[in-house]
């Protein structure tokens, strides 16, 4: 019997071996059904051979298989093998990653029939006012007497499934399953929407990226915030989808952009799919499928979207490429955007990358000729640049964080009709509570780290590993009552911003309040309806979303970014404050923007503010080049975790002694470490960390394969729970 090997989603960097009964035929990619100790598990095939390293009298045989093609493309089969070797993870848990849950379930790699309720005969000839005594009922039958109902309208058209049952019980209604056939959009496809007239910039990046739309480039479409990068999208795709091809778009939070999609939607008579957190595991594998199959045009989504199947693949979009949360932090530490390179490379189709403040390392490979840079230096319609300011709060009376002046100045714009918006990246309601008496701070035991007020909910919130625990009403340290917040939040300005402003509505959109389904949809309809308003936000609001109406933008609290650990704090403060900025004046009215400090001389703000984030970037790439720094070395983390504060640190001695020890190592390899990480704890477990760090990516990576292997021969390395970071983005 044949040997086949299997990855199973379990962390062990192998695959397994099994027989192969008779009569079947597996595929590499397909699913098989394997015995795993006294249990059953799903399996991806990954090879067949004629033998094993094991005696064949010791291996299971398969029980079944479940499909009888790859859930794979070839080009998607190749990119995830590349990113095992990569990112030095276990196969089966990168092969399960790229699966819809169903799929990783066992479920049939096919569209489920929808459910649809029909009105029967009995209930067509039966009139709805004789259910007047129920008129849920009614309702619902007056409903399938115009048209059959899907099971998944039923909220849509205000019914409810306990009105329909009630239908079925009388006999008026019935459900039948309904298998759609696959529909082509390609015969019909039009643009719908009007097309906005492209300046000179605009016009000139679509004519180049549609010059070479018939194999591999990567393009870096750089424009100021307001300057029409999607518009440049859509005439892009306008071209790839008229010759019957399909495309992905990567965004960095899908629930951050409802107007981008929307402006998707209206441009093209072709299904606009997206892939969100929000759809249940049903609707996501519809979206796989149906972009699997062709019949989905343009699929939008997060990162994970990355790994979707299509049938002819055409252009991968990535918007605000340099955004963090392209980089998974948890399980398999990989990066959306450097992965979708590859596939694009690998499916030779060209890539656009938009950002109006591009990563270094981005620009970097554009200054290696690997990437090639459209600039966008013109903002969109009449907008106008806006004209910037720092308040030094040195010596002046602040109300809740907010000055004087920026009081005075908001007034002044909401008296012109216009909306204000005010950034703190901060929510809750203080990020500290502290006793007056004895000093003691409220404290999360788990994290070493403040709690959060939140003030609404009477609640002290860790947003580290998301402990809660009631405000308390004494000090348990020494009895008194007198306890006091510390420092302002998204939640404190709102609550404290309504007296002042008692005539002005007030909106803030941070995590807290958007969770509920629809609810940031509902507070970006009333932003757009205009008249004075006042914005508060988090990062949440500094992406993507364009407000006509506000032309103050005020930054109440940065000084925290300009004196950080990280070394990249500089690069993500200066993309923040651009990308924020760039929301006032986008309608032909003049924006201004203020920026509170303590330090109005410190010298990222004055490049900033004087030359741009162009010039900022130029001068830090010099900075990095000179301190040997990415992107001009490369980087690995090694993490590791315990609960006594002991085992990790000795378990990464351990591990340096054994790269202190290779062959490989050379005089331009730096480790640094054990050290403990930036967070030290978290979740109950002490963090540690080893960074290595070599000009040679390549050579990095030769020594990491080779040095794995030997880790599990390592004393503590049971002990303690690690992981690894190619390319971390984090210290």
């Amino acid at each position: 019997m044949p040997v086949v090997q299997v990855a199973l989603p379990v962390p062990l960097a192998r695959t397994f071996d099994y027989l192969l009964p008779e009569g079947l035929q597996p595929v590499t990619g397909a699913r098989v059904c394997v015995p795993w100790g006294k249990q059953r598990a799903i399996g991806i095939v990954t090879g067949c051979s004629a033998t094993s390293e094991l005696p064949l009298e010791k291996l299971k045989p398969i029980d079944s298989l479940l499909d009888n093609n790859s859930l794979f493309s070839p080009s998607l089969w190749r990119i995830l093998l590349w990113a095992v070797e990569y990112y030095h993870y276990p196969i089966g848990e990168v092969l399960f990653h790229a699966l819809p849950i169903l799929l990783r379930q066992g479920k049939p790699a096919e569209t489920a029939p929808l459910w649809q309720w029909f009105a029967t005969e009995q209930g067509r000839a039966t009139p709805p006012e004789s259910l007047k005594r129920a008129p849920k009922q009614q309702q619902a039958l007056a409903a399938l007497l115009q048209r059959p109902v899907y099971r998944h309208q039923v909220s849509e058209l205000e019914l409810t499934d306990s009105a329909l049952q009630a239908l079925r019980a009388k006999g008026l209604a019935d459900l039948q399953a309904q298998v759609l056939a696959m529909q082509d959009w390609r015969p019909n496809f039009a643009v719908l929407g009007e097309r906005l007239r492209l300046n000179t910039e605009q016009a000139t990046a679509v004519g180049a990226i549609r010059s070479e739309d018939e194999h591999f480039a990567a393009w870096l479409l750089a424009g100021v915030t307001g300057s029409g990068k999607t518009e440049v999208y859509l005439s892009v795709l306008e071209n790839i989808l008229a010759t019957g091809k399909q495309a992905l778009v990567l965004v960095p939070e899908i629930g951050l952009t409802p107007q981008t999609i929307a402006r998707f939607r209206e441009r093209f008579n072709a299904p606009v799919e997206v892939l969100h957190s929000g759809l249940n595991d049903s609707e996501r594998l519809a979206v796989w499928l149906r972009a699997r199959s062709g019949e989905a045009a343009i699929v939008i989504g997060t990162r994970s979207a990355l790994f979707t199947p299509f049938l002819h693949l055409g252009v991968i979009i990535i918007d605000e490429e340099h955004d963090s949360s392209y980089k998974q932090q948890e399980g398999w530490r990989y990066h959306a955007r450097d992965l979708a390179v590859f596939r694009a490379h690998t499916e030779d189709i060209p890539m656009v990358m938009g950002s109006a403040t591009p990563a270094l390392e981005t620009l970097h490979n554009v200054q290696l000729g690997k990437y090639r840079q459209l600039k966008l230096n013109q903002r969109a319609g009449n907008a106008k640049p806006a004209n910037q300011h720092l308040i030094d709060l040195k010596g002046l009376p602040l109300k809740f964080g907010l000055s004087q002046p920026l009081l005075k100045s908001m007034q002044h714009h909401l008296n012109n009709g216009n909306q204000v918006m005010l950034f703190l990246n901060r929510r809750g309601y203080a990020p500290a509570l502290l006793c007056h008496e004895c000093g003691w701070i409220a404290e999360c035991q788990r994290c070493d780290h403040y709690y959060t007020i939140h003030q609404n909910h009477r609640q002290l919130r860790c947003h580290h590993c998301d402990s809660q625990r009631p405000v308390p009403h004494q000090c348990p340290q020494c009895g008194s009552t007198h306890l006091v917040s510390v420092g302002v939040g998204t939640e404190q300005l709102e609550n404290e911003l309504a007296p002042l402003f008692p005539t002005t509505a007030i909106t803030r959109i941070d995590r807290d309040t958007t969770s509920r389904k629809g609810s940031l949809e509902q507070h970006l309809a009333d932003i757009h309806r205009g008249g004075p308003r006042i914005l508060i936000g988090t990062q949440m609001l500094a992406k993507g979303h364009h407000f006509p109406d506000v032309t103050l933008v005020a930054l109440l609290d940065v000084d925290g970014a300009l004196f950080s650990a990280d070394f990249r704090s500089a690069e993500r403060f200066a993309q923040l404050y651009t990308q924020v900025s760039g929301r006032a004046g986008r309608a032909g009215k003049q924006g201004e923007v203020l920026l509170q400090t303590h330090h109005p001389e410190h010298p990222l703000l004055q490049i900033l503010l004087q030359q741009g984030y162009d010039a900022f970037a130029k001068q830090t790439l010099a900075e990095r080049d000179s301190v040997f720094l990415p992107p001009y070395t490369s980087h690995i983390i090694v993490r590791s975790e315990d609960h006594d504060n002991q085992q990790a640190p000795l378990f990464l001695q351990q591990l340096r002694n054994l790269l202190e020890a290779s062959p490989l190592k050379d005089n331009s390899l730096w480790v640094m470490g054990p050290v403990p990480a930036l967070q030290s704890k978290r979740g109950g477990r002490f963090r540690w960390q080893l960074l290595l760090q070599h000009p040679s990516r390549r050579l990095l990576q030769h020594l990491m394969k080779t040095t794995l292997p030997l880790i599990n021969t390592l004393p503590q390395a049971r002990k303690v729970k690690w992981m690894l970071d190619i390319d971390p983005i984090d210290s």
